[in-house]
């Protein structure tokens, strides 16, 4: 569901994203905060007593944290505590949070200072000299990109000394604990899609005055929607929309009152019911202000039109995706596929086995990109491809493709025969997997119109998201089902003979270049010793497949065909086995290509670089960019290459940074999803001084980047 996905993005990826880490210590200092593990024991680490120990999180300026319920994005902070056997360590006690509005959206965190702190009891048995403790922190830092941090921290603890030096931030923190209060009660009940809470017995100091209302579980409500609270004599009343993507129906609540001073009231109570359905709430509009010019935009829903629209631009975007050069390869296989067959009933039943093999692709990868977006991991379209391992796999089936077309082996050689028979006997399941085959080779390209379909998905709730990508899968086989269904079609079909075995032949090579292109992104991941690894490997494949089912080999004896089948095994096992480590190293810092800093006056790209130099009264052009993004590259080489356009960036003095998406980069992904994009090409040209930036088309033409050049306003 929505809510849930955008409170998972760009979360916690220990191996993916670019993480802030710390050896043992006790502070940790980033650019957007200072962490600092604090302790505050006044009767010592005693038998029988207990000590708190805090997380201290001081926030640089519009950076925040997220709080037990973060709201409708971020996570909250969470802290893994390693101390000796006995110690009973207890949960975070969360201050009373603010609300964070950003775009669309209502978050619940914390900004300035904070102190998150922790009580653990000390055993009676307790009789050691010192206490060693040692935390594993990990936050979600937030402005106008989330920055996934950690720290590891430790400190040793003398166990007959007091150790009170951090009193007054525990006393404060104390302060800011929201309180259950004796004689306070709420009751609760659904009225249509709203919560109505009221509240009595609150303190002759807080009645009349205005409260927010925090929920402690996350989706249910919906955050952003305006409250109706008011005060009815001593009673106070608050009216809550309930969330669109609620998908549970809790029988009772907890909730915290702010007072608006940095403290707060604890709640808990029943919810009279009935519930209304899960999914047959209304979605309400934004009671809140845009964060700033830049900010999200607003999610559409499944009768807005938005969402028509991005149905409308996915079925566009996918005919257009045949057009892009990644696609290419493919097109080779089903052009096979189509003079091989002259009957319309044939064709028709091929094209449909086509298309299911690319809906159920497309949506497929969709669904695992969303899921892993919720799971925390800041992804995009073409998410795959930032995976050397997978780079590595592609083309090793490419290799395995084209040495088949070339005539150099036959499946049947190397399959068991109940594998081998399988596409005789099932013909329509090789032409569904030339449909998956086709997904996984063009996902790395972004047509025309993919760009706001893509990005207009991923802010929808997951059946309309997953529906785009079916439509922009549909918009992909759409040509072929139409060709097959195109009587006239069979008449220019040339009629087959032995001049196929040569376009077979000669089909193989469109194949082969494309493992140079996966080999060439292999080594902008990890470099040379990458990409010599994964030659190694393709060699001893060929050669595996050669010894094993070679049509001219088959005719030698057997024991010296078993021999070198042996030999060949054990070759490709050993070199599999020395390939794997290379390909889990990053590229050195050295490695050409797309790193972002190569070609004519390049820098690495950084939110706080484009701020800086939009403050220095400079326009910035963005090129988000991969190794493994055909358009992205062919875009490079020529129109962002072309030398009327770079005379033009010089005569308007504009900067041009380069975001590199080839391995994962949470601030990269981060920052697209901020744009309203989820994959690359996207070229952003921000204004001198502030702004929000104009996106130009996937498919540049040196004729758009001057115009938008020639538009920029005036310097300041």
């Amino acid at each position: 569901m929505l809510s849930k996905t955008l409170r998972r993005i760009a979360a916690f990826s220990l191996l993916l994203s670019p993480l802030i880490s710390a050896t043992a210590q006790t502070e940790v200092r980033t650019e957007q905060l200072r962490a600092e593990l604090l302790a505050h024991a006044p009767d010592g680490v005693a038998p029988g007593k207990p000590l708190w120990l805090g997380l201290l999180l001081e926030h640089a300026p519009h950076w925040h944290t997220y709080w037990k319920n973060p709201g409708d994005s971020g996570l909250p902070t969470k802290l893994q505590w390693t101390l000796p056997p006995g110690l009973d360590v207890g949960e975070i006690d969360w201050p009373v949070p603010k609300r964070l509005p950003v775009g669309p959206l209502m978050n619940y965190g914390y900004e300035g200072r904070v102190l998150l702190p922790v009580r653990v009891q000390v055993p009676a048995g307790f009789d050691a000299t010192s206490l060693s403790v040692q935390l594993q922190a990990d936050w979600l830092v937030c402005k106008e990109v989330c920055l996934p941090q950690s720290g590891r921290f430790s400190l040793q603890l003398p166990s007959h000394a007091a150790t009170s030096v951090n009193a007054a931030l525990f006393d404060e923190a104390q302060r800011r604990l929201p309180q259950a209060l004796p004689g306070t009660a709420a009751t609760a009940r659904i009225e249509g899609h709203d919560l109505v809470v009221d509240v009595k017995g609150l303190p002759a100091a807080l009645q009349g005055k205005p409260l927010d209302f925090f929920p402690e579980l996350p989706g249910i409500l919906d955050n952003a929607a305006a409250l109706q609270a008011r005060w009815d004599g001593a009673t106070w009343q608050v009216k809550a929309p309930l969330s669109p993507e609620r998908d549970q129906s809790p029988p009772r609540l907890d909730a915290v009152l702010a007072d608006g001073q940095g403290g707060g009231v604890q709640l808990g109570f029943e919810v009279a019911g009935p519930w209304p359905a899960p999914g047959t709430t209304p979605r309400r509009t934004p009671a809140i202000e845009h964060e700033s010019p830049q900010a999200t935009p607003a999610a559409g829903t499944a009768d807005s039109p938005a969402f028509g629209l991005a149905l409308l631009l996915a079925l566009g975007g996918g005919m257009l995706l045949n057009l892009m050069p990644c696609v290419f390869p493919v097109l080779s296989l089903k052009l096979l596929g189509f003079v091989a067959h002259h009957g319309r009933r044939e064709r028709v039943a091929a094209a449909l086995a086509y298309t299911g093999g690319v809906l159920l692709s497309f949506v497929s990868l969709a669904a695992l990109m969303l899921a892993l977006r919720a799971g925390g991991q800041q992804l995009g379209w073409g998410f795959q491809l930032q995976s050397p391992a997978f780079v590595a796999a592609l083309a090793v089936l490419f290799t395995v493709i084209g040495l088949n077309l070339a005539g150099q082996f036959e499946f049947r050689g190397v399959l068991p025969s109940s594998l081998a028979g399988l596409q005789l006997r099932h013909p329509l399941l090789d032409h569904a997997l030339t449909g998956v085959l086709a997904v996984a080779v063009a996902s790395p390209c972004t047509a025309p119109f993919m760009g706001a379909s893509l990005g207009a998905a991923a802010t929808l709730p997951t059946a309309q998201a997953l529906s785009v990508f079916a439509v922009l899968g549909l918009g992909m086989a759409l040509p072929y089902l139409a060709a097959a269904a195109w009587p006239g079609m069979a008449r220019a079909l040339p009629r087959p003979g032995a001049w196929m075995a040569q376009l077979r032949t000669l089909l193989a090579f469109p194949i082969f270049a494309t493992v140079v292109w996966l080999l060439w992104v292999l080594g902008q991941q990890t470099g040379l010793d990458g990409a010599v690894a994964l030659l190694g490997l393709l060699v001893a494949l060929a050669f595996a497949l050669w010894a094993l089912a070679s049509p001219t080999f088959q005719t030698s004896r057997r024991g010296a065909r078993a021999g070198v089948a042996l030999l060949a095994v054990v070759v490709l096992g050993l070199t599999l086995r020395w390939a794997l480590p290379a390909w889990n190293e990053p590229a050195p810092a050295s490695a050409g290509g797309t790193s972002a800093t190569a070609g004519h006056g390049w820098e690495p790209w950084s939110t706080e670089r484009v701020q800086a130099l939009q403050a220095q009264g400079r326009p910035v052009f963005v090129d988000f960019t991969a190794a493994w993004c055909v358009t992205c590259q062919i875009n490079k080489r020529g129109t962002l290459a072309d030398a009327t356009v770079l005379a033009d960036f010089e005569l308007h003095d504009v900067s041009l940074l380069r975001a590199d998406w080839t391995r994962r980069d949470a601030a990269i992904g981060a920052e697209l999803a901020r744009l309203g994009r989820s994959g690359v090409p996207v070229y952003a040209l921000y204004p001198a001084g502030g702004g929000a930036p104009r996106l130009l088309t996937e498919v540049l033409s040196v004729g758009e980047v001057r115009e938008a050049l020639a538009a920029l306003p005036g310097k300041p």
